[in-house]
């Protein structure tokens, strides 16, 4: 496995992992401010993949 690939998988887990903490904290009313942290973390991750992904395509592995 490249690490590009490598960069991607985990940036997917921990988008995954990220918007089920916020999930699991809204569910069970833990925090709303962990709750709305990780909803943001996650959104930014998803942006930060998306402009990875548009970036490595010029990276030759």
């Amino acid at each position: 496995m490249s690490l590009k690939a490598f960069h991607l998988v985990f940036i997917f887990v921990s988008i995954l992992f990220c918007a089920g903490m916020a999930a699991w904290s809204f569910k069970t009313g833990a925090s709303d401010g962990l709750g709305w942290g990780c909803g943001l973390v996650s959104v930014l991750m998803c942006v930060y993949a998306v402009r990875f992904i548009s970036k490595a395509k010029s990276i030759i592995t």
